[in-house]
Formats: C-alpha cells, sequence, structure tokens
C-alpha cells in the first residue's frame, strides 16, 4: 500500500467520523423535543437516545455490529427526522434501530416515511398512554436511594411518569445537606450526576436539575405527614433494608400522603416478591407493599425462565461471585455473620444467598430444583452469576447462544436480559448497565444435557433499573414498544 492510498484512507475515515458526529449534533435537539413535548422515547436496540451525548450516541449505533449488523446514525437519522414530522403518534418507546435495520434488509419499496407509519401503526392516533405524574419519596439514600435518585431525575424532562418529591434521613450532624448532595453529584463508580445540583439550606431541599427534592430529617416512618410538604399517593420506596415484613413496611402505610411501598429487598412473610418482567404481572391494584427481591435474584431469574421454558431445567447450582457489599468490614472486625468479618477488601469471602431459593417465589415451577452459593470478592460493583444447570434434554452450545441471543434482542425481556459475544469483556466493562443480567455467549459451556451459564450484572444500577420500572408499573406508566416485543411463555 502506497503512502498516498494510506493517506486518502486516513481522510476517508476521518471525514466520515466528522460526517457522523455532525448529524449526531443535529438529532439531539429533534430526540429532546420529542421526549419532552410528545413523550416519545427514541430507541436504539432497547438503548435509549434520550439525553445523550454526541459519542454516546455514535457508540450506542455502533454496538449494533456486535449483534444485529452494521448501522450508523445515517441509517437512523431519516427516521428521526420522519418520526419528528408526525403529528398523529401516542406516547410510546420507538426502536429506529430495529427498524432502520429492518429496512436495510427490506427491498425498499416503501419510503422511509411510509416504512416507518406502516411500523407504528398501533401507536398513531391512540393518544397519549404514558400515565400521569406520580410522587416518590425515598425512604433512605445509600447506595440503592442515589441511584434511584439519578433514574427518576432523568426520565423527569416530560414532567409526567416518576416526580422524585422527598428523601427521607436520620440527620447525622451539621453540614448533613451538603453532604447528601455531595453523594449524589459525585460517584467513585458511577462518575459525576448528569446535570447541576444545587443546596436550598433554608428550605433543607436538594435542586437537581431543577427538580425540587425535600429532605425530610425522621428516626421513624410513622414520624412524617407528607401531605405538609405537597406529597399525595406517593410511592415510598424504602431502601433501608431495616424493615422486611409486612407490619414494618406497614408503618409507613399509616403516614398522610403515602399509598403504596416498595421494599429494595427480599421481603419475609406473605408479600410478594417481584422480579420486573418475569412475575411483575401479578402485582395488582390491591397490593399496598411490593418487594423487589434482591439484585442477584432480578439477574438471574429472567435468563432461568427463558431457558426453562426452552429447556426445561431438572436441576441446578447457582454461584454468585459478588462485590463486596457496605454490610462488610474494610478491615478484620467483629460482624454478626460468618465470615462477613474479615477485610472485604483484601479477602475472597465464602457466604450463604438466599437468591437461588427466591427464583421460586418468582417461578414456582422452579421450586426446590437449585441450589445457591455465594463468594464476595474484592471489586467495589458488577457481580458474575454462574448457573451450572441440568436439562431435560441435550442441547448444543449454538442453539442455546442462539435462543438467548434472540430472546435479548426481540422479547419482552430484552430490558433484563442482554447479550455480549465479545472475547474480551471483564467486570469493569458493565458498570453502569441497566439490564438485569447480561449474557455472556462466549463463556457458555454445554456438555450434553448440562450448562454452564454466565450473567455478568451491575448489582447496583442494573438492579435499581428493574427497582424503578415496578414503580412505574405501580404509577400506571405504560408504553407500548415499537416494534412490538415477542411474549415470552
Amino acid at each position: 500500500m502506497t503512502v498516498t492510498s494510506i493517506q486518502a484512507l486516513q481522510e476517508d475515515h476521518f471525514a466520515r467520523w466528522k460526517n457522523r458526529e455532525a448529524i449526531a449534533e443535529s438529532l439531539i435537539p429533534v430526540i429532546g423535543k420529542l421526549y419532552r413535548e410528545r413523550n416519545v422515547i427514541v430507541q436504539v436496540f432497547s438503548r435509549t437516545l434520550v439525553n445523550r451525548s454526541v459519542i454516546q450516541m455514535l457508540k450506542v449505533h455502533r454496538r449494533v455490529r456486535m449483534i444485529a449488523g452494521e448501522l450508523s446514525v445515517v441509517d437512523t437519522a431519516p427516521f428521526i427526522e420522519a418520526l419528528a414530522a408526525m403529528t398523529d403518534i401516542a406516547a410510546c418507546k420507538v426502536d429506529l434501530g430495529k427498524i432502520a435495520i429492518d429496512y436495510k434488509n427490506s427491498d425498499k419499496s416503501l419510503t422511509v416515511s411510509d416504512f416507518l407509519r406502516q411500523q407504528l401503526s398501533t401507536v398513531i392516533g391512540n393518544g397519549n398512554c404514558a400515565g400521569q405524574p406520580t410522587d416518590v419519596v425515598l425512604y433512605g439514600f445509600g447506595r440503592i436511594g442515589r441511584m434511584l435518585a439519578r433514574l427518576i431525575i432523568e426520565q423527569a424532562g416530560n414532567g409526567q411518569g416518576l416526580r422524585l418529591r422527598a428523601i427521607v434521613v436520620r440527620k447525622t450532624q451539621e453540614g448533613d445537606l451538603a453532604k447528601r448532595a455531595s453523594l449524589l453529584r459525585r460517584d467513585s463508580i458511577h462518575g459525576s450526576f448528569e446535570g447541576t445540583i444545587a443546596v436550598d439550606e433554608e428550605n433543607e431541599a436538594i435542586i437537581a436539575n431543577g427538580n425540587f427534592i425535600k429532605v425530610i430529617y425522621a428516626s421513624k416512618p410513622e414520624d412524617v405527614d407528607y401531605t405538609q410538604y405537597g406529597i399525595n399517593n406517593a410511592i415510598l420506596i424504602d431502601n433501608t433494608g431495616k424493615l422486611k415484613d409486612e407490619e414494618g413496611l406497614g408503618r409507613h402505610l399509616t403516614c398522610a400522603g403515602v399509598a403504596r411501598v416498595i421494599l429494595t429487598a427480599p421481603a419475609k412473610g406473605s408479600i410478594k416478591n417481584v422480579v420486573y418482567g418475569v412475575n411483575s404481572k401479578d402485582i395488582l391494584d390491591s397490593d399496598k407493599i411490593i418487594s423487589a427481591a434482591s439484585c442477584t435474584t432480578n439477574a438471574i431469574t429472567p435468563m432461568l425462565k427463558v431457558l426453562n421454558d426452552k429447556f426445561n431445567i431438572v436441576s441446578g447450582h447457582v454461584e454468585t461471585v459478588h462485590s463486596f457489599t457496605n454490610d462488610q468490614n474494610l478491615i478484620d472486625n467483629y460482624h454478626k455473620a460468618d465470615r462477613r468479618g474479615r477485610s472485604a477488601v483484601l479477602n475472597m469471602v465464602i457466604t450463604e444467598t438466599g437468591a437461588a431459593k427466591a427464583v421460586a417465589k418468582a417461578l414456582p415451577e422452579l421450586q426446590g430444583k437449585l441450589t445457591g452459593n455465594s463468594v464476595r470478592v474484592p471489586t467495589p460493583n458488577v457481580s458474575l452469576a454462574i448457573l451450572n444447570l441440568t436439562f431435560a434434554d441435550n442441547v448444543s452450545r449454538d442453539a442455546l447462544n442462539e435462543y438467548v441471543r434472540d430472546i435479548a434482542l426481540h422479547s419482552n425481556l430484552q430490558g433484563q436480559i442482554e447479550y455480549t459475544s465479545s472475547t474480551e469483556v471483564v467486570s469493569t466493562d458493565f458498570i453502569g448497565s441497566r439490564s438485569a443480567g447480561i449474557f455472556d455467549a462466549q463463556a457458555t459451556i454445554v456438555n450434553g444435557n448440562h450448562a454452564c451459564v454466565y450473567v455478568w450484572y451491575d448489582n447496583e444500577m442494573g438492579y435499581s433499573c428493574q427497582v424503578q420500572r415496578i414503580a412505574e408499573q405501580m404509577a400506571g406508566i405504560k408504553y407500548v414498544t415499537v416494534p412490538a416485543e415477542q411474549l415470552t411463555a
């Protein structure tokens, strides 16, 4: 290859990059307007383009090549522009990545506009179906509380959906409010808050991206009258982990202004443990208290469901390689639990997990078929579930991987199950993942009717997204998704 040809290639690649940057820049206000004014969320293979930077948009498009073929903003831009020109579309989530790929594979007998209108036939002229604003209170403001705050604030741009109105904490010292705001603003794992945060000392509030969030100081649930702060019919999300049964969590319901309660931990007694996407249909309007189970239960249950639907699980063992948590000690010290008193940052720590048994609460058909254990490791976030499964019949590795890939791309569990086939991924690559779990196709091992399946999960962000989805369902917020998702069994 000559110097001249190399220079030509350099100029060509850079010119195409600049062109894609320019297209992405022009699309940002269009996507934002669709969301804020018409409640239409633009996605590319289930990943939103709302509030994304130019580089983030280009990376979302680039990711598609690993799962569905080449796609760039050059392909999706005409569809975004055609979508913006439509005046009769209802609130919905539109996956223009999938639509653009389908169009590329079609005979192109239709124009982009006509093809898009055909795809959107179910949401044309159907009115706004995304629901009305619902007040949310975060009871506790630890790791999960702050992740939920970020997520709820992020989706507040259109004025509908969930509205974070207050957080409830114990006052620890002078300057408490500024410290709470600082922890929301900066995070060692998930990075800086996307937006602006200010502190209103006089009114004891945090102002995040224009959202006035009252900070309420209280020692007991029943001490708060939320209506005094203009909060009514709120969903309260208890992320303290202190109250886990109906009697304890029911104390929140004695407070004026609270209508329903979500627990971000496995519940005791008769409270429903819900894994969104698996048994979330079991949530009734009459249910006042719901548990969102655990991060591990949320990571493995959707995967176990689809594998059981297809291959019939006879038995299995779940081993979770879990990042250390705040419950463990930094250095050796007394702890009421076995082994957890030893230094979390220096040791791998074997500990029990109830996740395998908890799966049966969402999937009764797996009752008694699974065992489980956990190893805590010296990483601050992202965990790995190893599913050792025995099926009723033999299965091939390729068939199993292709089945899960199809589920991750097209089913109603695509928000819960993500798929990767990269040979180079490691745990930090999944920090910030919004899926309940990520199936690692390269790691799959199959021997006859035995399979070993690896599922990564961000045990903070991925789980928080599952909690948010439950809250949206309880609030009556439902977006029609286009193209329509395939229903799993």
